[in-house]
Formats: C-alpha cells, structure tokens, sequence
C-alpha cells in the first residue's frame, strides 16, 4: 500500500521497485525465511540473501576495528562461512540471545584473528602493532550494536521508499532532518498536518519493517 503527503492510502498500483533503489532490499526477506534456506548448504539464493543482509555491518565494524577495506572484505567472508557452517550444526539457539549478538561474537573473532595474520607480517610504520587502537570487547560490542542498527535503519528506510509516494517520503526526511514542521510545511509548500502525518506513518512503516527484518522465529 502506498500512501499521499496526508496520510491516505492510495489505490494505484506501485510503479517498478528499481524505479527507486535497486539494492539487496528490493528482495524483501525475513531474517527467519534466510536462516531456514541456509540449512540448505546447495541453496545459493540463501547464501546470496545471507550475504546481502549481513555483509555490510561485518565489514563497518571489521574497518572501525582497524582493517583495511579489503582486510575487512575478507574477515566479513570468513564471518559468513563461519555463521553459516555453525548455524547448520544446530549452535544458534534463539531461546539464548539475539542473531546479532551471536554473530558479532563470530565475527569479533574473526577480525581479531585477521588483525594477528597482519601483525606478524612487516608493518607499513614502525609504531603499528596488533594492539594500536584495538578496542576492548565491550567497545567493540557497542561499535558493532552501531553499525548493526545503522544496516538496519537503511535497508528499512529504504523499503519504505518504495512504499510511499515520493511527496510523502520527502516530508519525512526533511521532517526528520530540519525537524520543525512548519519549518519543513513552508519549505515544501504542504499543509502541516502532512507533514506530521508523513513523519507519524514512515516512522511507524520502518518499526514494522525493522521488527520482520530481525524477526527469527
């Protein structure tokens, strides 16, 4: 269902996703639909979602923790396999914490693992060493919960896109990014009650979307 600037659903068919975003969202699939095709070690489409899902956050976390882009690629494809071989044995248990919880002690691993591969290999200064900048694990947990919620935020907001009129979209961010709505209605020449109501509806869309997404049941 897509949506106007004050709030109505409109009847129209939606236009083509990839007139919007063309990106890993655009197959919009549950966390617990991607964990149940992984049992299946043939099925490339679930690795393929697997990869989409996860691999950004991995590798933002992997450079905030001092690897390089492509250090980083290489430890978020070490994580995966890693996830993905550990998760068809039966070692993830729902009932004992959060995916994003299990996945970042994997892949805090991992990046410590390929940050010691580095430190045994002659340095580009003199002064680098395996423990300049190295977090300890509790920063590292509030570094990855970030990057975490931040993959999250723009896989979400961008679904949201493709759910609601373009007027109702920019009503949101501007709402969102100058954060008065008379500011934002004289801006965009709208009433105020649009706004608020653009603001009110996307928000409310992107709870949604946000919950499905981390949903493992």
């Amino acid at each position: 269902m897509r949506y106007n600037a004050d709030g109505d659903a409109l009847r129209r068919p939606l236009l083509s996703p990839t007139a919007f975003f063309e990106g890993p969202t655009l197959d919009w699939i549950t966390t617990s639909t991607i964990l149940h095709d992984l049992r299946d070690a043939s099925n490339d489409a679930a690795w393929r979602r697997l990869t989409d899902r996860f691999r950004r956050p991995i590798i933002a976390f992997a450079i905030r923790l001092g690897l390089s882009a492509a250090d980083a690629e290489d430890a978020a494809q070490e994580t995966l396999t890693a996830f993905a071989e550990s998760f068809r044995r039966g070692a993830y248990d729902p009932a004992r914490g959060r995916l994003s919880r299990w996945l970042f002690g994997i892949a805090y691993h991992q990046i410590l693992r390929e940050r010691r591969c580095r430190a045994q290999q002659p340095p580009d200064r003199p002064e680098t060493s395996f423990w300049n900048n190295l977090p300890d694990e509790r920063e590292a947990s509030r570094c990855w919960d970030a990057e975490w919620e931040q993959a999250l935020l723009e896989d979400c907001l961008a679904r949201a896109r493709l759910e609601f009129e373009p007027e109702t979209f920019r009503a949101f961010e501007c709402a969102m990014r100058v954060g008065g709505a008379d500011d934002v209605a004289r801006q965009l020449g709208i009433p105020v009650k649009a706004v608020y109501n653009a603001k009110h509806r996307v928000l409310k869309r992107v709870r949604e979307l946000r919950a499905e997404l981390e949903e493992v049941v």
